[in-house]
């Protein structure tokens, strides 16, 4: 009975909405050069219902843009997005509300159900999924771990050894023989060789020369691109109504998510019996020192892990990709961070990198512009009213754009292309308050040196959209 009623709300709603998509598409105007967003951007027209429905269907393929120019328009770079069925969106990029809801009110604004009920199946409830004292005691626990000397130094060793065994090798052959790479593709390798390594204590091995799809890289990546269309779905029921039947993206899902964690599963596992016939474990990865420290519920460890390896898989790379086609366009910031790079050691220490301020801020500015994660969104707990006067009501969404941020003349000026730098709240690429971001220093350790290794022997060259790399 509950299938043919969900299977008649389906076809009731795809009927009035192949005619949205008829009229919106019949309606848009050809492309044109693209003027100032004042000059182009208004507020979406809302109706009855449907709210902003049309506006934001035809803005789904560049959605990040479009809320970005609306937010540079709106008064206090905030705006009340109207969506379907009377529920209602605050967008901002207002550094005092970003502040109210990431610090000064931090408890009345949380993942929420919206966002838990999406990523459940894939993080179940590891940290980025959880909120109340689920997410404070897992916070403690992985703190605790970060802050250790001993990790610091392991998680120097596997980015260096991957840069010199692996990254370097690929990227001097493609140096003789003048061979052009998607260094995005073997960026986001890299990155998952290193987290997997920090994690489990696992070595994927994705980044070969032979460039090799592994079982593991596949499946995960399937959960992660396939639980990002749930949130970005514009009709949720579509996928719901897909995990009810288990049938198309919902059925690869599943699928996926269960070889992530079996896999997952198994090498915990493992460790679980060395540490029975072991005072201790030999390895210092994080999942060790969970298990170590005893915290040997599996699921809580599976969970936890899964979530780091999320965070670093694609932040590292993303922010790496795009600070290199920077770089590319612009000669005289590559000519300092390069006179900076020769002036520290061949295989630079902790404290050399730590030294490399002007790659640092270079860094921070293309994260600015391009920052790994575009938006962030929380979910109010109570009513509230927020610093520039918008109502926000108990299960209302807050969605914070560090993109949009990086971009508003009235925080930046003019010049807002230029470099520049300003507080965490201003630029809350790395989250702030109680939830920034614990592997803030492990990402910029591992970027600058990357850049150290790659950059004092390669000049990276941008074709087209892809990269061509000359001994140097």
């Amino acid at each position: 009975m509950l299938f043919l009623e969900l299977l008649a709300t389906f076809f009731l709603l795809l009927l009035p909405l192949l005619s949205i998509l008829f009229l919106t598409r019949a309606s848009t105007p050809k492309k044109q050069s693209s003027p100032p967003p004042s000059a182009t951007v208004s507020p979406p027209r809302s109706y009855p219902i449907i709210g902003s429905f049309l506006a934001v269907l035809a803005n789904r393929d560049s959605q990040t843009k479009w809320i970005s120019d609306i937010l540079q328009v709106s008064p206090s770079a905030t705006y009340v997005l109207h969506r379907s069925v009377g529920t209602r969106q605050v967008l901002t990029a207002n550094p005092a509300i970003v502040q109210h809801i990431l610090k000064t009110n931090f408890h009345n604004y949380g993942k929420g159900d919206f966002f838990n009920g999406i990523f459940k199946d894939f993080l179940g409830h590891g940290i980025f999924n959880v909120d109340g004292e689920s997410w404070k005691f897992q916070r403690q626990v992985a703190s605790h771990e970060f802050n250790t000397k001993s990790l610091r130094k392991f998680v120097e060793t596997v980015v260096d050894t991957e840069i010199s065994d692996r990254l370097i090798p690929i990227l001097s052959s493609a140096a003789a023989t003048g061979s052009v790479l998607d260094f995005q593709d073997i960026l986001q390798r890299f990155a998952f060789d290193n987290i997997c390594k920090i994690a489990f204590g696992f070595d994927p091995a994705y980044l070969l020369p032979s460039l090799p799809q592994t079982k593991f890289a596949q499946a995960f990546e399937e959960s992660v691109t396939i639980s990002s269309e749930r949130f970005s779905a514009l009709i949720p029921l579509v996928w719901k109504i897909k995990k009810l039947l288990n049938i198309g993206s919902e059925k690869r899902l599943r699928i996926a998510v269960s070889e992530v964690k079996e896999f997952s599963r198994k090498i915990i596992r493992e460790k679980k019996h060395e540490l029975r016939e072991k005072a201790s474990l030999d390895s210092v990865d994080l999942l060790s020192r969970f298990l170590s420290s005893g915290h040997s519920d599996e699921k809580f460890v599976t969970d936890i892990v899964i979530s780091f390896i999320l965070a670093g898989r694609d932040t590292t790379s993303s922010a790496l990709t795009w600070y290199l086609w920077l770089l590319s366009k612009n000669p005289h910031v590559e000519s300092e961070v390069l006179k900076e790079i020769k002036e520290k050691s061949e295989a630079p220490v902790f404290e050399e990198v730590k030294d490399m301020m002007y790659t640092h801020a270079s860094l921070c500015e293309s994260m600015r512009l391009y920052p790994p994660l575009a938006a962030d969104t929380k979910e109010a707990v109570n009513d509230d009213v927020l610093p520039d006067g918008t109502v926000v009501k108990k299960g209302m969404r807050v969605t914070y754009m560090p993109y949009a941020m990086g971009r508003l003349e009235t925080l930046w000026g003019s010049d807002w292309a230029e470099f520049v730098g300003r507080d965490a709240y201003t630029y809350p690429v790395f989250q702030a308050g109680p939830r920034i971001c614990l592997g803030k220093e492990m990402a910029f350790l591992q970027m600058k040196r990357v850049l150290a290794g790659v950059l004092r022997r390669f000049k990276v060259v941008l074709y087209i959209y892809i990269y061509i790399f000359l001994e140097s």
